[in-house]
């Protein structure tokens, strides 16, 4: 997934990159755009009033009077005027008029300039000269925003006037405008560009996150873990990868399992198989001088033997069984406590047999959901576990306790304990100590199944000392 966020992570550059190229060149031409209409508006505005004050020149002196007195009406008028949900409340142009010599004979906005020589301005200069004449000046030289635009017009012929009039207006006066087009600009594009992002995120997090359960999945499967196949929604290509993912599994851990086994069973069966050879071969060789006691001692060897390859094989057989399951075929409500009284019913015999005492504490209805079957299995192989272990006239005890949310299940016993070196692997195939009364090896994979039956309920197993003595094992299984 590193390949896949660096790969997010470019694009994710490259489309805000290109945005914020977009954003940059449509908010640069916003202000150009902006006065270069309102000029426009402006030269119209400055032509006609040039025309009227042409009616106001007689003999080369400007009469301002009507002039004055109509600008001060224009200004005094309030105006409600919604351009594109900017509100316009009062007239922002004014005007000037100058002589053919550039000297100030009228301004609507600064009186005070009247009198003023302004024939090197350039709106006045460019058009006495019979150009187009346009300038922008600052009122205050450090505050860009104090900007004013003129625009200028001839009074009279253009190759020769006897006059200008200039029409100006703050640039201010268009900024509101200006700064809504801004926010427009950058929300919009900022909508947009966050869309195409999001997008693309989703599309990577659907392809990819997917292929990352996947993985993860496979790395479980790798470290021997019992992890189902994990939900990858409907309607993707990537589940036909997963079923096909999963069918391999399958296949090759059949395959591995098989041979695991073979070879497993193979290697295990030889020990019992070369005693029950070896003592029937004395047999028969030395059957006419052989003691009775000898006899005797050598046919108990082939009947330990010949029962311990009978358990052996039953236990390779349920643990197969457990083994080669991911997850339960049928999980169902299932009472752990009456399980636990019906295995410490049936043990009895053995129990008895060993000179053991078995002894039910409080059991109570606890309710789990998993396969009864297999529980049974679970709890039988601790409980018999615990008896072989256990010295004549010793006591087992078993009682089901809940503790946050797991039912557990507990069976002590008297015996020697584990030994130090031996509690890491206790829980390993054919890894098994000598029986305490017996003193053979047991088939070392009782406890082995308990914990494949523990971990398929999303439970677990441990075996700690038991106080003063002996060995205490814990099943826990979730309250179902």
């Amino acid at each position: 997934m590193r390949l896949t966020r660096i790969t997010l992570a470019i694009i994710a550059l490259i489309i805000l990159a290109g945005f914020n190229l977009l954003v940059r060149k449509q908010l640069a031409e916003v202000e150009p755009q902006l006065f270069q209409a309102t000029e426009e508006a402006m030269v119209d505005a400055a032509n006609i009033m040039a025309v009227f004050a042409e009616r106001e020149f007689t003999d080369g002196a400007f009469d301002a009077y009507r002039f004055r007195e109509v600008m001060e009406e224009v200004h005094g008028k309030e105006l409600r005027a919604e351009i594109f949900n900017h509100s316009k409340e009062d007239v922002g142009m004014d005007f000037y008029v100058t002589n053919a010599e550039g000297i100030v004979l009228f301004d609507s906005g600064f009186p005070e300039r009247e009198g003023e020589d302004f024939s090197e301005q350039n709106d006045v200069y460019l058009t006495l000269s019979g150009k187009y004449g346009a300038r922008s000046s600052r009122m205050v030289e450090d505050d860009d925003t104090s900007s004013v635009l003129y625009v200028a017009a001839p009074i009279g012929d253009s190759q020769r006037p006897i006059g200008v009039l200039t029409a100006y207006k703050p640039q201010a006066d268009v900024l509101p405008i200006i700064r809504r087009r801004f926010s427009e600009i950058w929300w919009g594009t900022g909508l947009v560009g966050g869309g195409i992002l999001f997008c693309v995120g989703v599309v990577f997090i659907w392809q990819y996150l997917p292929i990352s359960k996947l993985t993860e999945y496979a790395r479980d499967i790798e470290k021997g873990k019992r992890t189902p196949l994990p939900y990858l929604g409907l309607g993707k290509e990537v589940n036909t990868l997963a079923r096909a993912l999963e069918s391999m599994r399958e296949s090759l851990e059949g395959r591995r399992f098989a041979e695991r086994y073979v070879q497993t069973l193979t290697h295990e069966m030889k020990s019992p198989l070369a005693a029950i050879r070896g003592a029937s071969e004395l047999l028969d060789e030395d059957a006419e001088t052989m003691s009775l006691e000898d006899r005797r001692r050598f046919l108990g060897n082939i009947s330990a033997e010949t029962l311990r390859a009978d358990r052996l094989l039953g236990k390779l057989l349920e643990l197969s069984v457990l083994e080669g399951k991911a997850e339960l075929d049928v999980a169902e409500d299932t009472d752990l406590g009456g399980i636990v009284e019906r295995v410490v019913s049936e043990s009895g015999a053995m129990a008895d047999l060993s000179k053991v005492t078995l002894s039910l504490l409080d059991v109570g209805n606890r309710k789990v959901r998993g396969d009864a079957f297999i529980l049974k299995a679970a709890v039988t192989n601790l409980l018999e576990n615990a008896i072989d272990f256990s010295p004549e006239g010793g006591v087992v005890s078993v009682k089901v306790e809940t503790v946050g949310g797991y039912h557990r299940v507990v069976v002590e016993d008297e015996g020697e304990g584990i030994p130090e070196y031996a509690k890491e692997k206790v829980f390993d195939r054919f890894f098994s100590l000598r029986h305490l009364r017996k003193g053979r090896k047991g088939t070392g994979l009782g406890l082995t199944l308990v914990k494949e039956a523990a971990e398929l309920h999303q439970g677990k197993v441990s075996l700690e000392a038991n106080e003063p003595k002996g060995t205490r094992a814990v099943l826990e299984i979730p309250v179902g």
